[in-house]
């Protein structure tokens, strides 16, 4: 069955070095044949991050907070309109074999709380999403878009996930 790595984050909009950092984490997910799931709209780090998996030539799934896909990344290949507002976040998390967090506000930390709650692994780079949230477990930092990528096959060939 096809992995399927959800990347978490801002969803405003980024800062030169932190939309390449998400391009470039999915260009990297893609290159390991794993698909992308995303929130899915045309923002932070939803839509840089699925712009690099899809140049890369990889399949990206947005989770759509809205009934229609208006507000949707172009770089979506597969767009599912929940129509749930922001509690489409625990279909992010569950939909996720892995989650991937970049840098986020309230957002980002529900959805690394929610992926903690099923027993997700969560994968931080770069930024801590806090003391209380550490203390649950199952939190790996890592400083690179590569570094996160070795930690999540990692998980996957143990049979982590």
């Amino acid at each position: 069955m096809l992995k399927m790595v959800g990347v978490m984050g801002s969803g405003r909009p980024l800062l030169p070095a932190a939309s390449a950092t998400a391009r470039h984490l999915g260009a990297l997910i893609a290159a390991e044949g794993w698909a992308l799931l995303t929130g899915g709209r045309s923002s932070g780090v939803m839509d840089a991050c699925s712009h690099g998996a899809k140049d890369a030539g990889g399949l990206v799934v947005g989770v759509l907070p809205d009934v229609d896909a208006a507000r949707a990344s172009s770089a979506i290949d597969i767009a599912i309109r929940t129509g749930m507002g922001d509690a489409r976040n625990a279909v992010n998390v569950l939909s996720s074999d892995v989650v991937i967090a970049l840098p986020g506000g309230a957002g980002t930390l529900s959805e690394v709380a929610l992926a903690l709650s099923a027993r997700k692994p969560v994968i931080v780079v770069g930024w801590d999403p806090g003391p209380a949230l550490r203390a649950a477990g199952r939190i790996i930092d890592a400083d690179t878009p590569e570094a996160a990528i070795v930690a999540a096959k990692e998980l996957f060939a143990k049979g982590l996930t």
